[in-house]
Parts: C-alpha cells; structure tokens; sequence
C-alpha cells in the first residue's frame, strides 16, 4: 500500500469509529465518572457548610423584621475575631439544651438536630448592664433606640452580662422566649450572624443593624 493510500485509509477509520467491542460499556470508565461527580459535590457541601449555615424561621419571635417560614442565610465567619456588636441578629443553640455533637449542626440539614436552633438581636453585651422598664430598654442607663420591635415590651427587670455571654432579645418582644426569660447567651452557643433572607424570593433582603444608644 503506497503512503497515500495508508494515509486515506486512517482518516477513512477516524471519521468511522468503531464501536465497543461486543458492544460492551466501559463500566469502570463511567463508576470512575460517578465517583468523580460525587466527590466535588461533598467537597462544595463541606466547604459551604464551613462559611454558612441555612435556617428557616419558625414562628413569630423576630416580627416584623422576619416572618414565619422565611429562609435565612447565616455566616459563620462573622464572629472568628470574636467582635459582636449590638443589633447583629444572630443564630446559637439554646442554652436549655444541652449540647450535642457539632457534626450535626455542621451538616445542617432537618432532622439531624435534637432540637430547633433560635434567632435573635443582640442587645447586651458582656459587661453591660441591661434594664428593661416602662418600655423602655436601657443599657448602663442609656435608652436604646429600636425601630425594629413589634411592640414595646411588657416586662420589666434589670440583667447584668456576665463576660463570655450576650443578652439577646426577639424583635416581638412580647411573644419570645428570649433572655429576658431564661438569662444571658454563652458566645460559645453562637453558630454565626444572620445575613439575608434568601427565601421566598420575593422577601429576599439584607438583614441590617439597626440598634442605636441614644446620646447620653
């Protein structure tokens, strides 16, 4: 056969591949595909799972600024410096339930869980002292100014954070179970600071700081 012919013959064979032989399927070419896929899909799980965390809204403790059902961002980057500041709403574990292996939070997903973890504005911090008296919410005696409640409150009493804690309210001030009830927050129950709320769509909005100390 001269060159040319081979030459003819070989482009004649790539543009006519030959099908598997016995027509068998590479069954360890496509496992190794399957692998593959899942492999990069648990990696990005995993390093989403380590910045954020998703939570839905049950109930009315943060209305008006969150409604039941909502679907919340939150990140867990927020607090690494260890840095909280006034009027962040924040997720953590209630401090009546007792902890439980950090690989279930971490998951994130329903039903992993013991328990529900709870939402919040942070009002005291530690050192502070925090006095709730005709309506009124005062830190070191100074007013906070609140935009962002229901209704003021109807209780009254005066709570002094420890360090190492938060002192943390729902926004419906009248219908939460919160810190005024069960006391200061320990930081370390944080799980990270609420960042926008993603769903549904047409709710979809930052989550902003609006806590204010009057000026003395």
């Amino acid at each position: 056969m001269t060159p040319e012919a081979r030459l003819n013959a070989e482009i004649i064979a790539d543009e006519n591949p030959q099908p598997p032989e016995n027509g068998k399927i590479h069954w360890k070419g496509v496992l190794r595909d399957i692998l593959e896929t899942l492999g990069l899909a648990l990696v990005l799980f995993l390093a989403i799972n380590l910045v954020s965390a998703r939570v839905r809204v049950d109930g009315f403790s943060m209305h008006p600024t969150l409604e039941d059902d909502q679907f919340v961002l939150v990140s867990r980057l927020a607090y690494l410096d260890g840095k909280f500041e006034r009027g962040d709403v924040i997720v953590f574990r209630p401090p009546m339930y007792p902890e439980e292996a950090r690989w279930r939070h971490f998951v994130g997903l329903p039903g992993f869980s013991a328990y529900e973890d709870y939402i919040k504005r942070i009002i005291g911090l530690p050192g502070e002292t925090v006095r709730i008296e005709n309506g009124q919410v005062f830190i070191n005696d100074v007013p906070l100014q609140e935009p962002y409640i229901a209704a003021p409150p109807q209780y009254s009493g005066v709570w002094q954070v420890p360090e190492g804690y938060l002192f943390v309210l729902g926004d419906n001030r009248n219908n939460s179970s919160d810190s005024h009830s069960w006391g200061p927050l320990p930081v370390e129950n944080v799980i990270g600071k609420a960042v926008l709320v993603y769903w549904p769509f047409r709710d979809w909005m930052v989550i902003r700081n609006q806590s204010v100390l009057a000026a003395p």
